[in-house]
């Protein structure tokens, strides 16, 4: 029997202003693709626990005003990013915790 996976997706009701965006962090499960090591070894909850760096682009500000010039976002709804896991602030929506970070604090964008 095939175990069929539910994705739930809610369009982001928080809009960020300047150069923020919003992120879904992903679960350390999705950054590593489950609780074993390459060589089998399960790993303990305690050690899983930290935050992930790296999440789907929810929403994005409209950019950087800069000397009466808006300068566009490079990051768009969609994007996996990684992250500084010192730059962000931490906001609630449905249940849910969201990041909410500056564009200067993105590092990279996985294709």
């Amino acid at each position: 029997m095939i175990k069929k996976t539910t994705v739930k997706v809610v369009k982001a009701q928080i809009k960020p202003f300047g150069d923020r965006v919003l992120v879904r962090p992903f679960t350390e499960d999705e950054v590593k693709g489950g609780t074993k090591n390459h060589y089998g070894i399960i790993i303990p909850d305690t050690v899983s626990k930290e935050k992930s760096a790296q999440g789907r682009v929810l929403a994005v500000g409209e950019g950087k005003w800069v000397d009466d010039k808006l300068i566009p976002m490079r990051i768009k709804v969609g994007d996996t990013i990684i992250f500084s896991k010192y730059g962000y602030d931490e906001v609630e929506q449905n249940g849910e915790e969201l990041y909410l970070l500056k564009e200067e604090n993105i590092l990279a964008v996985i294709k």
